[in-house]
């Protein structure tokens, strides 16, 4: 019985809406952390925007004071210049004149220039120093202010500027004394940096949006229509194998010819298809060839039932007797055999936990064979015991049908030999009778098979001896096979050898 998965009633039926579905998801966590990618990284270059130009502005105020010039306070971003010596700012601009530093500087005056100057720079940068710094707060400012209520630590870049590396008419024109030091501060504010990647993320948010939904509506298109093409095959080997019956499996699939998994489907299914078909060819030449075999028996007993019957004073009864029994026995011994065939056919190989001694049960089995027709020598040959696994019953049956087969055709004598080589128990079981042509070597194992139909079948045997002793064979993990002689058959089983079980 098919086992049917329980539905999700979230879930579509449709293999292409959910392989269409499952590749929209995941899509879309990849477009989110793409989308999250580019976010965190224009705002990491926007800071470095902000931060670049508070480098320039802070170049810009150093080139202007080392040139005797003040600098107007109008800029983009806020910054104070104060010297050594003086309490109010030289200069300041870009939002630091809500603290009023025209009384008092707000950031901290440089030391006094150190004399002798030092050696001038190598040329490899200018020297400008960045480090955190506390702006106060400033009492009666408002929320919307720039630094607002309380102040607060920002990262600060600041310079210096010797006035003694200056000329007399630029120290005057900037007011500083000649021996100070000047000291050029810029503030680089956050919301600068986020107000960049504010106008930059907000555009770009919602063009990544547009285009994810869009994408995701194509991907979703697209991979719906491709697997529904790509399934077209499979449709039409649902199709073709919907027909197919147990009575007629006779229909195959195409083939693609593109080599891709339906190929590999589509050519296992054909096997699978065949496998029927020769199942059920075999099958109905099976109950062809058992309705052939009762119904000659039973025909031989009816008619001699009812010759005796229509002349009762005329009949022999003992011979009818006799007649009636022996139909009777091979009828017995037919129906036996096909039942012992069904239950080979439905169990599974596989040897049992039971050790047998091969040798032992074939010294037996050759000693109280009956041999009474007519005069035959069966013996045995085995040098040592050969143990195997399995049921001692069906070896003996398994046996018992092969020395049944060389009696019915040995001409004066049967040898059966049992021996030990290296992992394997080799049993063969030779009869001086005509043999068997090479190319029936293999059909002999077939049921119903009997290559010598000119004689009599109350002597032949049901023809599912051989057929029996070979699925007994391989039901153990042995095989049965007809060794080629130049007189007479020889059958030769092999079986895989067992430990001898302990004490024996």
């Amino acid at each position: 019985m098919n086992a049917t998965e329980p539905r999700r009633l979230w879930w579509p039926r449709s293999v292409r809406a959910r392989t269409a579905l499952a590749t929209a998801a995941a899509s879309a966590v990849i477009l989110a952390g793409t989308g999250w990618w580019v976010h965190r990284d224009v705002y990491h270059e926007s800071s470095r925007i902000a931060e670049g130009q508070a480098q320039e502005r802070l170049l810009a105020l150093v080139d202007q004071l080392e040139d005797g010039v003040v600098p107007v306070r109008r800029s983009t971003v806020p910054y104070e210049v104060v010297a050594t010596g003086r309490r109010a700012a030289v200069a300041y601009g870009g939002g630091m004149e809500e603290f009023g530093p025209g009384a008092r500087h707000v950031l901290p005056a440089p030391p006094k220039a150190v004399l002798p100057a030092p050696p001038p720079d190598d040329g490899t940068g200018w020297g400008y120093a960045t480090r955190p710094m506390r702006i106060p707060a400033r009492p009666g400012a408002e929320p919307g202010d720039l630094f607002g209520e309380d102040g607060g630590t920002y990262p600060v870049m600041y310079d210096d500027v010797r006035a003694d590396e200056l000329s007399s008419d630029r120290v005057a024109a900037l007011g500083i004394a000649s021996d100070a030091q000047l000291r050029v501060y810029v503030v680089v504010l956050p919301h600068a940096a986020e107000d960049i990647a504010g106008a930059i993320t907000e555009a770009t948010d919602r063009r990544l949006l547009r285009a994810g939904l869009v994408g995701l509506v194509l991907i979703a298109a697209v991979t719906y229509f491709a697997v529904r093409i790509a399934l077209r095959p499979v449709e039409a080997i649902r199709v073709l194998t919907a027909s197919v019956t147990p009575s007629d499996p006779r229909e195959r699939v195409t083939v693609p010819a593109t080599g891709h998994e339906i190929t590999a489907l589509a050519t296992t299914i054909n096997t699978t298809l065949q496998r029927l078909d020769n199942a059920a060819a075999r099958q109905r030449r099976f109950v062809a060839d058992a309705a052939h075999e009762l119904r000659s028996p039973l025909t031989t007993l009816l008619a001699s039932l009812e010759v005796a019957l229509a002349y009762p004073e005329r009949t022999d009864w003992p011979a009818a007797v006799t007649t009636a029994a022996r139909q009777t026995r091979r009828l017995q011994a037919l129906t036996e055999d096909l039942l012992l065939l069904a239950r080979l056919d439905t169990r599974a190989p596989a040897a049992g936990p039971e050790t047998v001694d091969l040798a032992a049960l074939a010294s037996r089995l050759t000693e109280q064979y009956p041999l009474t027709e007519r005069p035959l020598t069966l013996t045995c040959d085995s040098t040592a015991p050969a143990h195997v696994h399995g049921n001692p019953g069906a070896y003996e049956r398994l046996l018992r049908n092969l020395i049944d087969n060389a009696a019915r055709h040995a001409a004066h004598r049967i040898q059966v030999t049992v021996q030990n080589q290296d992992t394997w128990v080799v049993l063969t079981v030779h009869d001086d009778g005509p043999g068997v042509p090479a190319e029936d070597a293999e059909r002999v194992f077939e049921r119903f098979v009997r290559l010598d139909d000119a004689r009599s079948r109350d002597h032949g045997g049901t023809g599912l001896g051989l057929a029996i002793a070979r699925d007994l064979a391989h039901r153990n993990r042995g095989t049965l096979t007809l060794v080629p002689q130049t007189l007479g058959a020889c059958f030769r089983l092999r079986l895989p050898r067992a430990l001898a079980p302990a004490g024996s």
